[in-house]
């Protein structure tokens, strides 16, 4: 299991630094549709859609997964300001920085201080959200003390 995940993991990241999703430069060239657009990473998204769509066909067809116990599939289909305001900040923060989680992740290993600096304010963001989370979720008697 941990070989297994390992292995998806490397083919992963290898796919995202062959495709140069680690590539501030190049994921901002993709997203300034408006200016000097680079089209190069539909392709990537494209391809990613293709396999992600035989997967699920593929998984369909099975009763069980072969490596754990049952399937874990999304099965939220309501859109709530939870989810829509993390969409907006996860889309604010790649235009801004032309990185997401999992090539940053990848990009550290290169060095990059663009990554280093985004994985360190992605840490602190997850950080905080943890403790305003759980701040906002105290029932209102039990706030005051």
């Amino acid at each position: 299991m941990i070989l297994t995940s390992f292995l998806i993991g490397l083919l992963f990241g290898l796919g995202l630094i062959v495709s140069q999703m680690i590539n501030p430069a190049k994921v901002i060239g993709f997203l300034d549709v408006a200016g000097n657009w680079d089209p190069s990473l539909a392709f990537v998204m494209g391809g990613a859609l293709v396999v992600t769509g035989i997967g699920y066909k593929l998984l369909n067809r099975r009763s069980r997964p072969l490596l754990v116990v049952e399937f874990l599939v999304p099965d939220k289909t309501t859109l709530d300001t939870r989810l829509i305001g993390g969409a907006a900040i996860f889309g604010i923060g790649w235009g801004l920085a032309g990185l997401c989680p999992g090539p940053a992740l990848a990009a550290l290993g290169s060095g990059a201080q663009e990554a280093v600096i985004f994985c360190v304010a992605m840490v602190v963001g997850m950080a905080a959200f943890r403790w305003l989370d759980k701040l906002l979720s105290v029932p209102a008697g039990l706030a005051d003390g």
